[in-house]
């Protein structure tokens, strides 16, 4: 059984314990003043570093999403040419897309101008097999150097390679109007047209192996979010 303690017992056990803890405590559980405790100096803030490379965004890596078609992280390669050339070509057969820059026309992620990304449709995976279905209204997602970049598609174009001036009007910093000065941000999402050129007996060929039409999606910048 636990002892039984009587409440007469209460009193003088907690007056024995106030004594030893006032006799442990010394002058200072008597009021004694107490001198101010040192305050510790604020640590120094971390610099927040710059992203890797980001005074030049047209050499960054990306990822592309497109939800709408089933586009999921297909890695975005810079390279310093024009749509479709030989180096782009050789990205491009490797199963991921490409995105020139140059004098010729190309930016970066996000900024003002024409964002050119282009992938395979039949070859390599054909990554962008579904971009023909793309609709004005959905989504494209990029994302670069922590940040998100939601591009909304306005439209299509059709560009041909025969042709230099719809070659200019691809790569145009405003897509479709060469010389215009860019006042957004603005993407175009390129893939060849060969099921389309076959079915109409056009089967020229440029010495990269593409087709004489791309079907370009074009879309503006509408938001950014970190990662």
């Amino acid at each position: 059984m636990y002892p039984r303690h009587g409440p007469k017992n209460l009193p003088r056990v907690f007056a024995g314990a106030a004594v030893l803890v006032l006799a442990a405590a010394g002058p200072a559980a008597a009021g004694a003043p107490q001198p101010p405790a040192p305050v510790a100096a604020a640590p120094a803030p971390s610099p927040t570093p710059a992203p890797a490379d980001r005074t030049d965004p047209r050499t960054a890596t990306a990822t592309l999403d497109i939800p709408a078609i089933g586009v999921g992280g297909l890695r975005v390669v810079p390279y310093k040419g024009t749509p479709d050339d030989r180096p782009g070509t050789r990205v491009q057969d490797r199963g991921e897309a490409a995105s020139p820059y140059g004098e010729r026309g190309g930016v970066g992620p996000g900024e003002k101008g024409n964002y050119l990304v282009t992938a395979h449709r039949i070859v390599a995976g054909g990554p962008l097999r579904e971009l023909p279905s793309l609709d004005t209204g959905d989504s494209v997602f990029v994302t670069e150097g922590g940040t998100v970049y939601e591009y909304r598609i306005t439209g299509t174009r059709t560009t041909s390679f025969r042709s230099e001036h719809s070659l200019a009007a691809q790569r145009a910093e405003v897509p479709g109007a060469p010389g215009e000065k860019p006042t957004k941000a603005m993407i175009t999402v390129s893939t060849c047209a060969t099921p389309e050129d076959d079915a109409a007996g056009n089967h020229w060929r440029d010495g990269n192996d593409n087709p004489e039409h791309r079907i370009d999606k074009i879309g503006v910048l509408v938001a950014s979010k970190p990662s």
